[in-house]
This record gives structure tokens, C-alpha cells and sequence, in this order.
């Protein structure tokens, strides 16, 4: 007899990173902490963060871009299959869902309602707490 998770698949957990995390924390600037940790995604999204503050949604999206992907990355390398809760409670889910939350908001301010749409989903379904932690609820 198989026994099956009828609420979905388990959640997905992305590793530490310590050693950047405390960088960031520390107040090191993100570009100097995405350098020395080119897959660190929270790095990719404090500067995306900083490029939407400073009116510039292009860089921002590019940066967004960066962490997004490179937490898909891990993501898949974590065991996730496309779909299924990424908890925001897991801190080290925050950076890739902070370059999610980013890449919706830039590509919102650069008319690409669709693709804002598309992240802004994708952040909810990843976990509802997440879209709340960073504006994109949508309530």
C-alpha cells in the first residue's frame, strides 16, 4: 500500500548561507556580497531592492532576474518540482522569494503586467505569507 501526502508535496527548504547572510546582516553592501557569493539570492535581491528605491526598475529587474534564478536553481537541486510550498519562515527561503517579490515589482514599473502578474502568483503559491511579507498580496 502506497501512502501518499494528500495535502501536496512537502515543503521545500534551500540551504544555509551563513557565511553571506551575516555579511548582509552586518550591513556589507549587497554588490560586495553578491560577488563573493555569486549564488546567494537575498544578495541579488537587497540590490534589487535598492535599484526600485533609487528609481530604477531595469537594473532592478536584472538583479531580480539574477536571484530568482539562482534560487530556481537550488530550489530544483533541493528537490522541488515545480510546484509546492517555499515557507517565507525559512530564512534561507527569504532571499529567493525576495528576488520573486522584486522581479514582480520591476517588471510591473516597466509595463510588463503580465510577467508582474505571473510572479506575483507564483509568490502566493509558494506561500501566501511570503506575498504578504513583501507588499504583493494583493489584498
Amino acid at each position: 500500500m502506497s501512502h501518499t501526502n494528500l495535502l501536496g508535496p512537502d515543503p521545500t527548504l534551500l540551504p544555509e548561507f551563513t557565511e553571506a547572510q551575516a555579511e548582509l546582516d552586518s550591513g556589507t553592501d549587497p554588490g560586495d556580497v553578491a560577488r563573493a557569493h555569486p549564488t546567494f539570492s537575498a544578495a541579488w535581491a537587497a540590490l534589487a531592492e535598492r535599484a526600485l528605491e533609487q528609481g530604477d526598475p531595469v537594473a532592478a529587474y536584472a538583479y531580480a532576474r539574477t536571484g530568482y534564478h539562482r534560487g530556481l536553481d537550488q530550489l530544483r537541486r533541493a528537490g522541488w518540482k515545480g510546484h509546492g510550498p517555499v515557507p517565507w519562515r525559512h530564512r534561507p527561503n527569504q532571499g529567493f522569494l525576495s528576488a520573486l517579490a522584486a522581479l514582480a515589482l520591476a517588471a510591473e514599473r516597466i509595463g510588463e503586467q503580465d510577467e508582474f502578474e505571473r510572479c506575483r502568483q507564483f509568490l502566493v503559491d509558494s506561500d501566501p505569507e511570503a506575498a504578504v511579507a513583501t507588499g504583493l498580496s494583493g489584498d
